[in-house]
């Protein structure tokens, strides 16, 4: 049987920071990823107060999508340099930025962690891959274990963005 490639994807990465979003980490991302195609607009998060010891109070989420095609085969790798990343921005140990990356494909959304868990999918390296998300009948469609703040309009329409924007590639 032949080698069948994966169907490029548009990696993204939502990220929560207690320091606002300074320049130099779009930078580093850049460099990791490859060129932003779009930054949302920052929001409070506020679905739970899970990260509120490390982070420290007044968290914010924002969404960030790299313009480069991206093959799926590629996520574990994608989730070690983000901890890198994240491990930079730390201070006394405490993540001050977590980022957590993921693809949009045709038919998903699919988290990039190193979380174990019984609906998560082993990739390598201690990396899982969750999906989170589906596409069905023009719009996202959750799990039970979807992340609050993935089930929000606000994410919602920023990964529909994402969507159409990968979406649009495939048709050139």
């Amino acid at each position: 049987m032949e080698r069948r490639e994966f169907p490029d994807a548009l990696l993204f990465s939502g990220i929560l920071s207690s320091i606002g979003f300074p320049e130099i980490l779009f930078e580093e991302l850049e460099c990791a990823f490859g060129p932003i195609l779009s930054f949302s607009d920052p929001f409070p998060f506020t679905y739970t107060d899970y990260y509120d010891e490390e982070m420290g109070g007044a968290i914010e989420r924002a969404f960030v999508s790299f313009a480069l095609p991206f093959s799926p085969e590629h996520m574990s790798e994608v989730k070690r340099r983000t901890n890198l990343i994240e491990s930079r921005f730390a201070r006394d140990g405490k993540r001050k930025v977590n980022i957590d990356p993921g693809i949009v494909t045709e038919g998903s959304v699919i988290l990039m962690t190193t979380k174990n868990r019984a609906h998560r999918i082993p990739l390598s390296d201690g990396i899982y891959a969750e999906l989170t998300l589906i596409y069905h009948k023009k719009g996202y469609e959750s799990f039970p274990w979807t992340y609050s703040d993935y089930k929000d309009e606000r994410v919602l329409s920023e990964l529909g963005k994402m969507r159409k924007a990968l979406m649009d590639r495939k048709r050139v």
